[in-house]
């Protein structure tokens, strides 16, 4: 893999630590901030939204620039977002603060996954995604319980200001990875620079149904994924009956978990993706009910935390890849609007389980909730699937009845020849 690839995911690491830590922070900012802790949760949400929002119109943004200088803009304005983020006393601002990092965290994810892309080979992009979703995964091993443990020394303003001083070495050392294109050159040295194509054609490949189907199991999949992960600090310590400072290493699990599944997933998800998605979305709703019957037991949260991480970022990240193989007309915006279909996910997720939590049904209910939008998921594809073949079967049926010299069985009689 190339080398930009990994300074890539440095970056992508900070903001995958920015995008997840709240999930160790939520009391600590509800207490703070005298919210509730579904109000703090939201901050998920919102975060989400922004990336929704962001993706597709900062992808076509970034489409008109070189993408060098793309991705060193949206990571400025994604460092100074936590530099506000991390000094206002405003509830209201936060939440802003969250948005605009949220949308310069899209364009950078979105013009990366397109960078990726294109610094490998065609039949790749399965490995690319995985070596840069390793950054957010990383994040979930080490920088996620390291922002919990700050926030439990120092109080939850530290980890935003950690992200902030993580965002300045991966902008640096993308200034010296990511060469500009050369003014006596037609096209950029390096492929993660080179130009874009027309957005209007971009958007009309993007309207195709396997890929639409694809972007919405992403976004199911994912949905589950943060329905439970964002509440997974109070769930471990108000049912499993965790210490708060082992609320970071179960945190840590999970991460590790995701780590190993993104980077099984980017050997297999080349070769064999349908093989992948079938065993792992056929075990992970099973997986989220488990837990659910068990949350109170804390010996199978530590067994369950590492291997639902797992079997959530290899099918997620593997869907990510067919969307992009899927896509691959598009080569700009297919990134963003991949990455806007999870983040729908990651804000429908949270917003799910917080509601359930303001109704009183208790910190299990998020893990019915993510069992519950993983078999939705399957459904619509079996559903989707069952569409297809019949509109397949009516195709052929109706070529071989031209064929033959006969009417179609659904068409009018055609009229006589005289």
């Amino acid at each position: 893999m190339p080398f930009v690839l990994y300074v890539l995911a440095l970056a992508v690491f900070a903001q995958g630590m920015s995008e997840f830590m709240l999930s160790g922070l939520v009391p600590d900012i509800a207490a703070g901030m005298g919210v509730s802790v579904a109000a703090a949760g939201s901050l998920t949400s919102a975060f989400a939204v922004g990336m929704v929002v962001g993706a597709p119109l900062t992808a076509a943004l970034g489409s008109r620039w070189d993408r060098r200088g793309a991705l060193l803009c949206f990571l400025c304005v994604f460092l100074l977002a936590h530099v506000v983020g991390a000094s206002t006393t405003s509830f209201a601002v936060l939440v802003a603060t969250r948005v605009v990092g949220a949308l310069a965290n899209a364009g950078f994810l979105a013009v990366a996954l397109a960078a990726a892309a294109a610094a490998v080979p065609p039949d790749a992009k399965g490995r690319a995604v995985s070596v840069l979703l390793g950054g957010v995964t990383l994040a979930c091993v080490a920088g996620v319980p390291a922002g919990a443990l700050l926030g439990q020394a120092w109080g939850w303003r530290a980890a935003f200001w950690a992200v902030a001083l993580l965002s300045a070495p991966a902008l640096a050392a993308l200034v010296r990875s990511l060469p500009g294109p050369r003014p006596d050159a037609p096209r950029p040295a390096h492929p993660a620079a080179a130009p874009t194509t027309g957005v209007r054609r971009e958007l009309r490949a993007l309207r195709r149904p396997r890929l639409l189907v694809t972007l919405l199991l992403g976004a199911l999949v994912n949905g589950a994924t943060f329905c439970s992960f964002t509440y997974l600090a109070p769930l471990s310590t108000e049912v499993a009956g965790f210490a708060d400072g082992r609320v970071p290493g179960l945190l840590a699990l999970f991460g590790l978990g995701s780590f190993l599944g993104t980077a099984a997933a980017g050997r297999l998800a080349d070769r064999y993706p349908l093989r992948l998605l079938v065993a792992g979305g056929a075990v992970l709703p099973l997986g989220w009910a488990l837990f659910g019957l068990t949350a109170g037991h804390p010996y199978a949260a530590v067994v369950l935390v590492p291997v639902q991480g797992a079997l959530s970022f290899a099918v997620g990240s593997t869907l990510i890849s067919q969307a992009l193989y899927a896509a691959a007309e598009a080569p700009s915006l297919a990134g963003g609007f991949a990455t806007a279909a999870l983040n729908v996910g990651a804000a429908l997720g949270p917003w799910a389980g917080g509601l359930a939590l303001s109704h009183g049904s208790g910190y299990r209910a998020p893990l019915w909730i993510s069992a519950l939008l993983v078999l939705l998921a399957w459904a619509l594809c079996g559903a989707a699937k069952a569409v297809a073949a019949r509109g397949t079967t009516r195709r052929r049926r109706a070529a071989a009845a031209v064929t033959a010299g006969t009417p179609p069985a659904s068409g009018a009689p055609r009229t006589p020849h005289r």
